[in-house]
């Protein structure tokens, strides 16, 4: 995780917030965004390449991070994303 700050830490203490606030600094920092003036959301859903590719994994990430709070296998694997 990138911080702007030496020690800094994340308010949020739920699980996959980190996956989380990673991919939401990747989106706001992409071209869609400051070039096009799209909401993060609307940049996630677009696929003409102004979402850097880092972005798209992080995305994938935190969906099988959420995936495995569903999953009961989580408990013997541990919780994906970390």
């Amino acid at each position: 995780m990138q911080y702007s700050e030496e020690g800094e830490k994340l308010a949020d203490k739920t699980p996959c917030a980190g996956v989380r606030a990673d991919l939401k600094m990747c989106l706001l920092n992409s071209d869609c965004v400051k070039r096009d003036k799209k909401t993060p959301r609307e940049c996630l859903k677009t696929s003409d390449g102004s979402v850097a590719y880092e972005c798209q994994a992080l995305r994938n990430t935190f969906f099988e991070c959420k995936r495995s709070l569903l999953d009961n296998r989580v408990r013997f694997r541990g919780r994906k994303g970390y």
